[in-house]
């Protein structure tokens, strides 16, 4: 049987227990002020999951994938893109929607089930959910090689400069598509990070059967550099993951990101967890909460006690907010889809709407949809 390889420790500038340390790679330029706007990320973005699981359990959504102890990941990471890169997503990064500006009442549209899309890609530069698992990786690649063939990418000039960060999970990394979107991305020499965060459980199979090496260390065999990071400290992800983009406008090619972090929560709401992992695990992790660090430093540089509780007023209003705008979502008109399909729309799928709106005719009675 083989020998797991050890892994190196992940890059780290904030402490569980809220102290500042120092990577001799990365460090994060912001300010005291800068770690309380990301802290208000954190804050709210937990609100936004834990909101979408409740309403999820109260019938109000068909699904909701928690992002419960991910939070550092995202925010970390989503606000180190530049408003001219494009994020590719997978199902559970309502915190980088967060920063990207994604209302995230369209979220709650998507999994009540009464969205087509939910937002605009091109204007958002984010990409929509993929529900299949890696598939957004080589969407990622091919936009990336894209870009870098229009040019797009080493002029030295941040607001011109282009890169792509394309997300996904440790058991993404167990499926073809992933590893060719690797193959594809070091060939070509594109402007892709791969971020990964390593939650530690792909549903209900643990990483030690997913891999015998760091995540992070399959990117030399692909020809590129790979670094793991505590994804639970916003701080050092945000650092680790300014670089990583960096390197791709610049034009040095794709980087791989492993965010080592833990899933809270369930992998979806139809899953229960306490199946298949063991309590004291969870609670393990629950002392390196992303939000408490951060809480605990702010403290200890003596940032007022108003600031806490006008971001707990705010937190409490975007809860209300978000319970009021899913059951005030409309229903959607199926007949719709038909024109989302192509840029203009064929006369095949023209024919085929009024085909469906025909048939649905043939249900009304009175005047009401049925």
């Amino acid at each position: 049987m083989s020998t797991p390889v050890p892994s190196p420790p992940p890059v780290q500038l904030l402490t569980p227990d809220g102290r500042r340390t120092d990577h001799a790679d990365y460090a994060f330029a912001g300010d005291d002020e800068s770690i309380r706007a990301l802290y208000r990320d954190l804050v709210l973005v937990r609100r936004i999951d834990t909101e979408g699981t409740a309403l999820q359990r109260h019938g109000e959504l068909g699904l909701w994938a928690p992002c419960l102890g991910q939070e550092a990941a995202q925010v970390g990471s989503g606000r180190a893109l530049s408003s001219q890169d494009f994020a590719f997503p997978t199902y559970r990064e309502h915190g980088v929607a967060w920063c990207r500006g994604i209302d995230p009442v369209k979220l709650l549209g998507l999994f009540r089930g009464v969205e087509l899309g939910g937002w605009d890609p091109e204007a958002e530069r984010f990409g929509l959910y993929s529900i299949v698992i890696g598939a957004q990786t080589l969407h990622a690649v091919g936009y990336a090689m894209g870009i870098g063939l229009e040019g797009a990418v080493g002029h030295g000039v941040p607001d011109r400069d282009e890169a792509v960060l394309a997300y996904f999970g440790d058991g993404a990394t167990s499926q073809g598509d992933v590893n060719e979107a690797f193959i594809w991305a070091a060939s070509f020499q594109a402007p892709v990070v791969f971020f990964c965060q390593n939650n530690q459980w792909a549903i209900s199979v643990p990483l030690e059967r997913q891999t015998k090496v760091p995540l992070a260390q399959r990117a030399q065999g692909f020809g590129f550099p790979g670094v793991r990071v505590d994804g639970n400290d916003v701080l050092a992800v945000h650092a680790v993951t300014t670089e990583a983009l960096r390197r791709a406008r610049a034009g040095e090619g794709p980087m791989f990101v492993e965010a080592v972090t833990y899933r809270m929560g369930a992998h979806t709401t139809s899953d229960d967890p306490s199946r298949y992992r063991d309590p004291a695990q969870t609670e393990e992790w629950r002392q390196r909460d992303p939000l408490a660090r951060v809480e605990a430093y702010l403290r200890s540089t003596g940032t007022a006690e108003s600031f806490f509780a006008d971001l707990e007023h705010e937190a409490e209003q975007l809860g209300e907010h978000l319970r009021a705008a899913c059951k005030a979502l409309p229903e959607p008109d199926l007949a719709d889809l038909f024109d989302l399909v192509h840029h203009e729309t064929t006369p095949e799928l023209a024919a085929q709407r009024e085909e469906y709106r025909a048939y649905r005719a043939g249900f009304e009675t009175e005047g009401v949809a049925r």
